[in-house]
Parts: C-alpha cells; sequence; structure tokens
C-alpha cells in the first residue's frame, strides 16, 4: 500500500476500523494501544486472516507512537466509555488527558496527517486535538454525523421496510441528546420521509436516532456500539484517501457557519484529500435553526468545562 493508517486504541472500535481499513486495501494500518500485547495480537490476528479475505495491507501492532511516523491519517479511538457513577465532566476531565496526550504525540511524527477523532465526548474531543495538534482546521474531523445519519437511515430502512440503499439522511448539531436529525433533507430514492410516514412515525424514529447509542449500550448490558462507529470512520477515510470529494455529516470547526462561532458542530461538509474541502450550508427553517443552536449551546458548556480543566491550577 501506498496510505498509512494509524488508528489509536486497539478496543472494539479500533480493532474493527482497522480490519475494515484492511479488508477494504485502503492502507496499511498501524494499531497502537498502550496495553502490552494488546496491539500486536490483533495485528496478527487480523493479518492472519488476510489470506482468506485475500487483501495484501500490511497490520502492525505497536505500543509506542514512532510506528505512526508518516501517517496519511490517524484516527483516534482512544478513551474510556461512560461507566455508571461517572458523571460528564468526569468523562470529560478523563478522556481530555488521554485524547491531548495522543494528539502531542502524535503531530510531530505526523505534521500533514489528517486527523479524525472518534473519542467522546466527541465534539469537545475534536477541540482537544485542535488546540493540541495546532493543525488547519480542515485537518481535523470528527465523526459523528455519519453514524448518526446511519443509524436514522437503518430505522428509516426498518419501518418502510425498504433497502437501505434507498435510504439517504441528514442529522446535524452535536453528537448527543441534542443532535438534529432533519426529516426533509431524509429521502427514500429522492422522496422525502415526509411523504412516506406520518408524523407521530418520523418523530419516533428521530427519537430513537438520538436514542441509538443508548440504545445498544442497553441492550448489550456492557460495552457500546462498535461495528457501525467503525464503518462510520472508515468511510470518512476511504472519502480522503481517494479524494471523492463526498458530503457527509462531520464534526467540523465553524466560524460563522450557520451561524455559530468558533465551535465544532455535525454540518454538511464535502470530504477529500485535504480533509474538509468545503462546508456546506443547507437552508433550515426556524425550528431547524433554533434545534441547531440548541445543539451547539449544548456544546459550548461542553468546551467551557473542558477549559475549566485545562487551565492551570
Amino acid at each position: 500500500m501506498d496510505k498509512k493508517i494509524t488508528v489509536i486504541g486497539a478496543g472494539n472500535v479500533g480493532a474493527t476500523v482497522a480490519q475494515l481499513l484492511a479488508e477494504k486495501e485502503l492502507a496499511d494500518v498501524v494499531l497502537i494501544d498502550i496495553v502490552e500485547g494488546l496491539p500486536q495480537g490483533k495485528a496478527l490476528d487480523l493479518k492472519e486472516a488476510a489470506p482468506i479475505e485475500k487483501h495484501d495491507a500490511n497490520i502492525v501492532g505497536a505500543n509506542s507512537y514512532e510506528a505512526s511516523l508518516g501517517s496519511d491519517i490517524v484516527i483516534i479511538t482512544a478513551g474510556v466509555p461512560r461507566k455508571p457513577g461517572m458523571s460528564r465532566d468526569d468523562l470529560l476531565s478523563t478522556n481530555t488527558k488521554i485524547v491531548g496526550s495522543v494528539v502531542a504525540q502524535i503531530a510531530p511524527l505526523s505534521p500533514e496527517a489528517i486527523l479524525i477523532i472518534v473519542s467522546n465526548p466527541l465534539d469537545a474531543m475534536c477541540h482537544v486535538a485542535l488546540e493540541t495538534s495546532r493543525f488547519s482546521k480542515n485537518k481535523v474531523i470528527g465523526m459523528a454525523g455519519v453514524l448518526d445519519s446511519a443509524r436514522f437511515r437503518a430505522f428509516i430502512s426498518m419501518e418502510l421496510n425498504v433497502s437501505v440503499e434507498n435510504t439517504y439522511a441528514f442529522v446535524l448539531g452535536g453528537h448527543g441528546d441534542s443532535m438534529v436529525p432533519l426529516p426533509r433533507y431524509s429521502t427514500v430514492a429522492g422522496i422525502p420521509i415526509t411523504e412516506l410516514m406520518s408524523e407521530e412515525r418520523i418523530n419516533a424514529l428521530v427519537e430513537r436516532t438520538r436514542n441509538g447509542g443508548a440504545e445498544i449500550v442497553g441492550l448489550l448490558k456492557a460495552g457500546s456500539a462498535y461495528y457501525a462507529p467503525a464503518s462510520a470512520t472508515v468511510e470518512m477515510a476511504e472519502a480522503i484517501l481517494k479524494d471523492k470529494k463526498k458530503i457527509l455529516p462531520c464534526s467540523a470547526y465553524l466560524q460563522g457557519e450557520y451561524g455559530v462561532e468558533n465551535l465544532f458542530l455535525g454540518v454538511p461538509v464535502k470530504l477529500g484529500s485535504n480533509g474538509i474541502e468545503n462546508i456546506i450550508q443547507i437552508n433550515l427553517k426556524e425550528d431547524e435553526q433554533v434545534a441547531l443552536q440548541n445543539s451547539a449551546n449544548a456544546v459550548k458548556e461542553l468546551v467551557e468545562s473542558l477549559k475549566k480543566i485545562q487551565a492551570p491550577s
């Protein structure tokens, strides 16, 4: 492979990302984790699957960041999930330290890389990555909207009993309870879902989308989703590596777009070899704009808490 992607964090999401990247032959993959033997073992397991899956991508596991040298893309999944009894501020504090440390070590080794952030709380962690790396804003991208939109698409497909390939959906805003699914921009074979189902059913699907991650956590009892998050991350990486100019909803640093200043928020963007090549501004109705602003306010609260954590004592 002539491209190299480093995945930080060899847990369920990171390992599945590495698997998909290799099986699609998008790049050689470096899987890094602080747990000794974990990334090496998973990398070897994936290498042994290669003859069956018929790909020649190289996969390396490492505990040291030196293995990431010269990466084209760095995908950061490191961090802890929210556990019972853990407050939002506790999660924010813990993962701020983890993501900040990772980016501080990765950035000097791959100064031309594009960073895809998967760690939660997603939009706040994008701020940590941008400030720590000092990369240009187009090279720090949060994975959320692709996942949330995929969940909305899946629920639309299930509701109408149609192929997922016919569905298209947009979910904007922060990655959390305040996300903003947009039914009138969500279609089946080009037909808005507002013409295919009742407002009551649409509202039910919107609510299920907002709670998509929590629903899976509740079913699993331990752990959280990783297949769909990994697939969403790899779709973004593929758009960048292949310079596809693909329009996808991602967490991007806004400076006036949608009336939002200096904040990461999920919006439609054009993804290509330079990362975010354009932020697409779509017309929103008043209630949609209000919902997006409320979502931005929720993210802003997280960022304000972030600043307190980062302030010297």
